[in-house]
């Protein structure tokens, strides 16, 4: 049964950046767009499992930084290839200066 998590603080990230979240064994990301809206995708490509947290956030897309698979962060989708597998996306929301994340 999927459940709110508290996964970190809306200042903690800066527009069109990107941090990590573990949780349960299982790596996430949070992203802030250009428009201060938050994101959450699994955390590794779905290419070569490399963490996406060292990537380059643009508006609302996430750029893996090994091979340059690029994802729509609102829908998971793959844009750029060699990645074909979309991340999964889970729902955020925001609660006194808090990004939970539905898991």
């Amino acid at each position: 049964m999927p459940a709110w998590i508290d996964a970190c603080a809306t200042d903690d990230i800066a527009a069109e950046d990107v941090i990590r979240f573990d949780h349960g064994g299982r790596t996430f990301i949070i992203v802030r767009n250009h428009r201060d809206e938050y994101f959450c995708t699994d955390g590794l490509c779905t290419h070569e499992d490399v963490h996406l947290a060292d990537g380059m956030v643009v508006e609302n897309t996430i750029e893996c930084p090994k091979h340059s698979s690029i994802f729509d962060i609102t829908t998971g989708e793959v844009e750029t290839p060699p990645a074909c597998e979309n991340l999964r996306t889970y729902r955020t929301r925001i609660e006194n200066g808090r990004v939970l994340v539905e898991i």
